[in-house]
């Protein structure tokens, strides 16, 4: 929950008891992300796994009171005074911070001695009359989406970015159905509504564990977010058809393609990361998907011996990630400037080369998690106007913003070959 003025106090009734092992345990994650540079989300993976002890509300207070603590960083640091690198006392004072601004009675622990909980209101108040510091944002990257969205649009999406993450299910029609799921998953006490746009796709109505569930690991379902839902679709992957998911990662749209062609055809999963090739093929094996086959590009040959192959390709693109702050927001403390000019040059470099395994006639969608300008509309224009894009014409683009779906933030570019 963001700590807004009207939200911080609110809490002030609410008793929440601090356990010493997990206030610890988020200490030492913080101390991993912040100070080691580790990435929050295998950082806590690791941390969930030392006390086979907590349950469901452990692991949640430990994971949430981090990804808050990282997420806020920045107006958190300010109010407690404190500056990187964190040192362990800093890192409490950090926690302080987090309790204080929710009411949370504070124990009669030697870490907590002397909390200023009165300061902490009153610097709350005072610092939030900045932008930067009040959405909690680097300042080259306040600047950067200034510059690209203006400020109206870029204040809307720094808000939506800084809220909790839903969780989002996607149904595995290969293995059962939206219906058969839902009510499975309400017999655990895990109850979920209907997506009011997307088929076959649930979104949980309070945070739970859905991986321990014997559904997720009999492939009823993937975790998945809506907007990234929305990008197979996007590409229309038929039965029957050839179809590349050029940047495939862990899959998890080669996954949706596959099981949107119903096991008939071929999906191509191509990755320069040979550890997430072999992810997707163990999650292909739990969703049953037959038609998927993983190739390594450990070469420019993997990619030419496929020009002019495919009838549809999927190029969702290395980007910022911009659009992912919910879910990770590590993210902004470890961009750098010269990160994003990088990035482009690849963006473009890949959209050049892998667009020549589409056939005539074919399909090409470019899709980014990512909502700025330069990462997006501007390398379709670019691209569109070289060598390699004069056989393409864009059909449609669209760009969801989080701050009006509620979910991720993407692109995506339909472009046919003529």
């Amino acid at each position: 929950m963001k700590p807004t003025k009207n939200a911080t106090f609110a809490t002030n009734k609410l008793t929440m008891r601090l356990h010493r092992n997990l206030v610890f345990a988020t200490i030492d994650s913080l101390h991993d992300i912040f100070n080691n540079k580790k990435q929050a989300d295998k950082v806590l993976k690791n941390t969930l796994k030392r006390d086979k002890r907590w349950g469901s509300r452990d692991r949640s207070f430990i994971a949430e009171t981090t990804y808050d603590i990282v997420r806020w960083k920045r107006l958190y640091a300010e109010i407690a005074e404190v500056k990187e690198p964190f040192n362990r006392e800093n890192l409490f004072r950090l926690f302080v911070v987090w309790a204080t601004l929710r009411g949370i009675k504070l124990p009669d622990w030697n870490q907590f001695e002397g909390a200023p909980t009165r300061k902490i209101k009153g610097r709350f108040d005072e610092l939030s009359k900045n932008r930067r510091i009040r959405e909690s944002i680097p300042d080259w990257l306040d600047e950067l989406g200034v510059a690209e969205l203006g400020k109206e649009r870029w204040e809307k999406e720094l808000k939506e970015l800084n809220s909790l993450a839903d969780v989002v299910l996607r149904v595995n029609t290969l293995h059962t159905t939206t219906e058969a799921l839902k009510k499975a998953l309400s017999e655990q006490e895990i109850e979920t509504e209907l997506h009011p746009k997307l088929p076959n796709t649930l979104v949980l109505k309070e945070r739970a564990n859905v991986f321990t569930t014997k559904e997720f690991k009999e492939g009823w379902f993937e975790v998945q977010d809506a907007s990234s839902q929305m990008v197979a679709r996007f590409l229309d992957p038929q039965p029957g058809m050839r179809v590349i998911d050029a940047c495939a990662g862990a899959g998890g749209k080669s996954l949706h393609m596959a099981s949107l062609m119903e096991n008939k055809g071929q999906v191509i999963a191509l990755d320069i990361y040979e550890n997430k090739l072999l992810e997707l093929k163990r999650r292909a094996r739990r969703n049953g998907i037959h038609n998927l086959e993983t190739r390594l590009i450990d070469s420019t040959k993997v990619i030419k011996k496929l020009y002019g192959q495919a009838d549809k390709v999927l190029i969702d693109a290395p980007c910022t990630g911009l659009g992912v702050l919910k879910r990770n927001p590590d993210t902004k403390w470890k961009l750098q400037p010269e990160f994003l000019e990088e990035i482009k040059r690849t963006q473009q470099e890949i959209l050049q080369s892998y667009s020549k395994m589409v056939k005539d006639g074919g399909d090409l969608v470019y899709a980014t998690c990512s909502i700025l300008p330069s990462e997006n509309q501007n390398q379709i224009k670019h691209f569109l106007t070289t060598e390699a894009g004069k056989g393409f014409t864009l059909q449609t683009e669209k760009t969801l913003f989080p701050s009006e779906t509620g979910y991720d933030g993407f692109y995506m570019a339909l472009l046919k070959k003529k």
